[in-house]
């Protein structure tokens, strides 16, 4: 075990084929590619930049099906895949104005019912039709609320959104 990842998080990581040092930037090359080719109904596109391209590197083509019982909710499954995530451009390009930032799908979330992105700054978050959700302020700290089955905070209209509740220890 390291100590980047809590047991349940590098667990669940490990069984999806996970390692330390992980690499698979020529498969995250082909799909930044692919995922670049979509356009959306208004000309939106998708631009990769550094902190997707990471995550996409070490984390592409991983589906972790979380195995224990979440702390807040039922843990779902997520695959990182930016080919996975449903035409997106317009959603993205949306949730970015509002954060001042943009955003590149990272993947999927249960059975394709969110959609997992990161911004330029490497925050995470979780889109789907009931709202857009902070899932970490980066990868692994998105990885820990995902498998963990903790309720992330809602973004406010304004992008913003309150503290996570810690537990109590």
């Amino acid at each position: 075990m390291t100590a980047r990842f809590g047991r349940t998080a590098e667990t669940a990581l490990r069984t999806a084929g996970w390692t330390p040092g992980r690499d698979v930037s020529a498969a995250t090359a082909e799909a930044i590619r692919r995922t670049g080719e979509r356009i959306g109904a208004d000309g939106a596109r998708l631009r990769a930049f550094p902190a997707a391209v990471t995550a996409l590197n070490e984390f592409g083509g991983l589906a972790i099906v979380p195995r224990e019982p979440g702390v807040d909710q039922v843990p779902q499954p997520f695959a990182f895949d930016p080919l996975l995530a449903p035409l997106c451009a317009e959603t993205l390009a949306d949730v970015s104005t509002v954060l001042g930032l943009p955003l590149y799908p990272l993947g999927v979330e249960g059975d394709v019912a969110a959609l997992l992105a990161i911004d330029e700054q490497g925050r995470v978050f979780s889109i789907d039709h009931t709202g857009e959700w902070f899932l970490g302020a980066t990868v692994d700290a998105a990885i820990e609320t995902l498998v963990a089955g903790r309720r992330p905070p809602r973004l406010r209209d304004d992008g913003t959104w309150p503290p996570a509740v810690q537990p109590a220890s």
